[in-house]
């Protein structure tokens, strides 16, 4: 019930008169379909006594027109307000969640998978607009109803009133209760399996290639087969149980309209009322039944809130970047990483990912770390960057752990992977998100240190040239390069080269690796590689299997005392 106070409550509080305004309208809108049934039935009683003249039943002929009318007209305003607040309200959250995403947007990957974030963003949001609509609504509606309906009767029998009360009760509160209780698991359930489609259906459109390199493109179909039928499943019992209860429901429906019938039958026969009212009181018994019929619905739906608003508020507790609690700065031009005893091991393995690494960083050294897939280096990477938290040791920069430093660890060190992303717009403006307020002297200096700028000025619109989406204009090599000159406009006194060569030819991979080393050479670089071309010119090399630390030492020392690194380099080079 917390998240219902924490993103519920506030917006009932903010649209308040709108959401009253509703209420009242959507039970006015009822009680013009109960009278319109009530004047209807007594119409068609007076009019079987075949009046004298037609001015005689010609007020409820005007009255059977006029709620006729009112019920359409209030029903329209109800779902005009009731909507104009409900999407005023899902544009609010909307856009509260996209700012808690954004400054933690290089660490998504990290922290969400894309399936549930795919599933808050898309269904979560929109589900929750059904708290109002289908929930808040209903359910005030039909308990003023009830109480309407209770009152008016006790006027003319207030014994049968009660009666009525109890049985108007069974539908009020009994089947309301009886069906959170009934679909609470299964609901749960079925959003569980349906968030577990959303993620099995992300992670094929973004590792296809994966599946069928590997071979393994039936197993994928097999297991996306196997949750596609359990959530089908799930959904199946949930509507078995709407259509049972709906029936139940109109059964139970018509039995009270029969009791009302016969109650106004007895009350004509002692004279209570005149005998052209038994049908009045008869049928304005359906559309009061009927406004509180969706109670059932409403109720059992918080369950389901309950996951949507839990998904929804985790998000939210990632929000923000954590300070440094000492009052530094992170403008310093130096990083001095320590990695001190790190393990980690992700939720769910038994083997550590990364285990007992210890290494020290200086400003300014050159670090390469290879190793197989599979062997840590990227987790060492998360690690790092504070994407990750460690399962036991600690990495600090500068004396301070690199999870203190939130999203302002982008300020010492920048990150060149395998695909930086390129938007679609031009070079310039590219290049010009590593420092927003940069000149384009200082960009056309940085194009030149990546040796990009006789190709770049050979273009008709030189830097302003777009580069269309992903960098699809330009090649492997040329996007990289235009990365690049982006992280040495950043200026950040780290940098990790995350495999920037991968796919290039290695013509391409010899002249990137030469420009990065050239104008990387004052910064600390960690670069992580399956290959060794350029690594002579590192100051450390480190060799990562299963977690720990192979073997390490320079390049030199490695070629002299190790044999396995002598024949990885000859492979290497062919």
């Amino acid at each position: 019930m917390n998240t219902f106070q924490s993103y519920v409550m506030p917006y009932v509080k903010k649209y308040k008169k709108l959401i009253v305004a509703t209420i009242f309208l959507g039970t006015l809108s009822v009680l013009s379909a109960a009278m319109l049934t009530f004047t209807s039935g007594y119409l068609i009683s007076r009019a079987s006594e075949r009046p004298e003249t037609i001015l005689l039943v010609y007020v409820p002929i005007v009255a059977v027109r006029t709620f006729g009318i009112s019920r359409a007209v209030l029903r329209y305003l109800e779902r005009l307000l009731g909507h104009n607040a409900v999407l005023k309200i899902l544009s609010e959250m909307r856009v509260k969640l996209y700012r808690a995403l954004e400054p933690q947007a290089l660490f998504i990957n990290s922290r969400f998978t894309t399936g549930d974030l795919l599933g808050t963003l898309a269904d979560d949001i929109e589900h929750l607009q059904d708290v109002y609509i289908r929930t808040i609504f209903p359910t005030l509606i039909g308990l003023f109803l009830f109480v309407f309906a209770t009152l008016s009767l006790a006027i003319f029998d207030w014994v049968f009133a009660l009666v009525m009360a109890f049985c108007l009760a069974v539908i009020v509160v009994v089947y309301p209760l009886l069906s959170l209780y009934i679909l609470k698991k299964r609901q749960l359930e079925s959003k569980v399996l349906h968030s577990r489609l959303y993620e099995t259906l992300t992670d094929a459109i973004f590792g296809i290639s994966d599946w069928i390199i590997s071979g393994r493109k039936e197993q994928f179909v097999d297991t996306f087969m196997k949750d596609s039928h359990a959530s089908h499943e799930a959904e199946k019992k949930l509507s078995y149980w709407h259509q049972s209860r709906t029936l139940q429901l109109q059964v139970f429906s018509g039995l009270l309209v029969i009791i009302v019938g016969v109650w106004a039958g007895f009350q004509a026969a002692q004279g209570e009322i005149l005998p052209i009212y038994i049908a009045a009181f008869t049928l304005v018994t359906m559309p009061i039944i009927e406004g509180l019929i969706p109670l059932s619905h409403a109720i059992e739906r918080i369950p389901a809130y309950e996951e949507s608003l839990r998904r929804v508020d985790r998000i939210h507790k990632f929000g923000g970047a954590i300070e440094v609690t000492d009052g530094s700065t992170f403008s310093e031009k130096h990083a001095n990483i320590e990695i001190s005893n790190v393990s980690y091991r992700y939720e769910g393995q038994q083997r550590y990912a990364v285990e007992n690494f210890s290494l020290l960083i200086p400003q300014g050294q050159k670090i390469a770390i290879l190793g197989k897939s599979g062997s840590g280096k990227s987790t060492l990477i998360q690690l790092l960057l504070g994407a990750l938290a460690p399962t036991d040791g600690q990495i600090s920069v500068n004396g301070h752990q690199s999870a203190e430093y939130g999203e302002t660890i982008y300020d010492m060190m920048s990150v060149l992977n395998q695909k930086p992303y390129l938007f679609a717009t031009t070079v310039e403006n590219n290049i010009r998100l590593g420092k927003r307020d940069a000149t384009t002297e200082e960009i056309e200096q940085v194009v030149a240190q990546v040796r990009l700028d006789a190709y770049i000025h050979s273009l008709p619109d030189k830097l302003r040239t777009q580069m269309e989406e992903t960098g699809q204009r330009f090649s492997g090599g040329e996007r990289q390069r235009i990365a690049l000159a982006r992280i040495l406009l950043k200026d950040t006194p780290c940098v990790i080269l995350d495999e920037p060569t991968v796919g290039l030819d290695p013509e391409t991979e010899y002249a990137l690796v030469d420009t990065m080393l050239e104008t990387l050479k004052d910064k600390t670089v960690i670069w992580i590689t399956h290959h060794l071309t350029g690594i002579e010119s590192m100051d450390h090399v480190i060799f990562m299997d299963e977690g720990e630390i192979a073997m390490q030492g320079t390049h030199d020392e490695l070629m002299e005392s190790n044999e396995r690194y002598r024949q990885l380099y000859k492979l290497d080079r062919g």
